[in-house]
């Protein structure tokens, strides 16, 4: 029953955990409740992911567009199913490409930080195998929004501003996102009438006019314009991949991450060292606990930095840093009592918005797509609105490294969904975080707060959250006890003390849970603009 989850626990919120038959949360109300429209027009879970996640990239640009990529679990009753929907990089893309120009790192900004992008793709995929309601109907809700507008709300007004003080002379950017030569202000009916029609154009297209045809032409034209190397090969070549999900055992279930090129595999490296130190011994936000899951996610981190790419280019197979000899190996390098330094291990054989919709029959999705940093690269293809995600400033040039730059390659991703089962196999939890290096870490968070210390989902959310910035350098919430926050310092631990709600560092998250009882728990950000709904 529902009793088995705390519903006591409390820290600082503003939102009870929501209960339904039916759950959709997303990071921005207008986008959720285009969700739950799919579910209450007859469609199920996949469908309303999916018109959430178009919705989105109308009403939270700050964080995502239709030149996004994507990714995504799918629990269709039986089975977790993967998508990758990133896109890979121009053919014409290798380090020599970078140096004839005179770059020492691919660029953050502009054409050549551009991947070929592949949000549009993982729509279309997830329609055609889970979908019940047709492409033109899912994306109605976000066709409406662009043509008739929209009220901004308050955190993407403030992250619009700081974008158009940073990406005011990037191509295409003004006429689209400020037209009156300004951000618009909070509050203020915002409409992207040139996105309303493209979205309409892919929709009635089922994708084939942005990789194939009159938008996929329209953003060539502007590449080349602008220097840039993608071609209408790179995109006609594109597809999203269905793909095995990587499992690691937990509190007697187990959680499911997408296989590189995504970062969810040090969530479960770090998951896989805990329970080898038999963490749950002590209170979820005592010394001891905080202490090692930091430990553990340093080392997973490590791990992550070093190897992990385009699971095609990747020295070691993603399976052999879940191997149990390997995991209790590194478990032996974390010492209880004071903070280390780290450095990753070498196995041997032997930038966001997150979004999940739960439905009735069993289904749950766990979606996230994103342009990477803010805006993207800042590129607007003109006269579509189509704004372009930053994805390829992820590569390195180091020939040395596994994440090099290559023509045709996924490069590391910080976006990543999430899953989890219970004892018995059974589906327990979609959940998500965003905020770039900050979501394998989230994970690992709310992973053993629902799934080990029994908190609601709510609970699980609003509680206090830290974050690994490097080294020693770890970034924690001021809600956390000051005596914990003294004894961590006192075992060497580097501490920068953060507001919660001064800023979204710490990301936003949002989780459905299935209730014991029948039909879900779902909390999400209360921090945040993000809004759960059930029914």
């Amino acid at each position: 029953m529902s009793e088995n989850y705390d519903f006591n626990v409390a820290y600082p919120t503003l939102r009870p955990t929501m209960m339904g038959d039916n759950a959709v949360c997303a990071s921005q109300p207008l986008a959720a409740q285009a969700g739950m429209k799919m579910l209450m027009l007859g469609g199920n879970a996949a469908d309303a992911a999916i018109a959430t996640a178009i919705a989105l990239t109308v009403l939270e640009p700050s964080g995502n567009g239709a030149g996004s990529d994507a990714f995504a679990i799918v629990w269709d009753g039986k089975k977790a199913h993967g998508l990758n929907a990133s896109g890979r990089s121009p053919a014409a893309w290798t380090p020599e490409y970078f140096a004839a120009k005179g770059f020492d790192a691919v660029p953050t900004y502009g054409w050549d930080a551009v991947t070929v992008p592949g949000a549009v793709s993982g729509w279309v995929a997830l329609a055609k195998r889970f979908g019940t309601l047709p492409l033109s109907t899912l994306a109605q809700p976000a066709i409406d929004y662009a043509r008739n507008g929209f009220p901004v709300s308050p955190l993407i007004g403030r992250l619009w501003e700081i974008a158009v003080k940073k990406l005011h002379n990037q191509p295409g950017f003004m006429e689209c996102f400020a037209p009156d030569g300004r951000a618009p202000k909070i509050g203020e009916i915002f409409r992207n009438p040139a996105l309303a029609d493209s979205l309409e154009l892919i929709a009635n297209t089922e994708g084939e006019a942005f990789y194939r045809g009159e938008l996929a032409e329209k953003m060539v034209a502007h590449c080349q314009a602008n220097g840039g190397a993608m071609t209408l090969d790179d995109l006609a070549n594109h597809q999203a991949d269905w793909v095995e999900t990587l499992q690691q055992s937990f509190a007697g279930g187990s959680v499911h991450e997408l296989p590189p090129n995504g970062q969810g595999i040090a969530t479960l490296i770090a998951l896989g060292i805990l329970d080898k130190l038999n963490v749950g011994s002590q209170p979820v936000d005592s010394v001891e606990t905080t202490h090692l899951c930091i430990e553990a996610m340093k080392l997973a981190l490590a791990d992550l930095d070093q190897h992990v790419t385009d699971s095609d280019h990747m020295f070691f197979d993603p399976q052999l840093f879940l191997n149990d000899d390997y995991l209790a190996e590194r478990a032996k390098l974390i010492d209880r009592t004071k903070a280390s330094d780290v450095t990753y291990g070498a196995p041997r054989p032997g930038g966001t918005v997150y979004l999940t919709a739960a439905d009735a029959s069993g289904m749950m999705v766990s979606f996230i797509q994103s342009n990477y940093m803010g805006f993207g690269s800042g590129i607007v293809v003109p006269g579509t609105g189509i704004s372009l995600q930053n994805r390829g400033c992820g590569f390195t040039l180091d020939p040395t490294h596994a994440n090099c730059v290559a023509p045709d390659k996924r490069t590391l991703h910080t976006i990543i969904p999430a899953f989890a089962q219970d004892a018995g196999g059974k589906p327990l939890m979609s959940f998500g975080l965003m905020g770039g290096p900050m979501q394998a870490q989230g994970h690992l968070q709310l992973a053993l707060r629902v799934m080990l210390y029994k908190q609601n989902p709510q609970a699980a959310i609003d509680a206090p959250r830290w974050r690994i910035n490097g080294g020693r350098q770890v970034a924690i919430e001021s809600t956390f006890n000051h005596n914990t926050l003294a004894a961590l310092r006192a075992m060497g631990h580097e501490l920068i003390v953060e507001d919660p709600l001064g800023g979204h560092s710490f990301g936003g998250a949002q989780v459905i849970v299935t209730n014991p009882a029948g039909g879900y728990l779902a909390g999400t950000e209360s921090r945040k603009d993000g809004q759960a709904l059930v029914m």
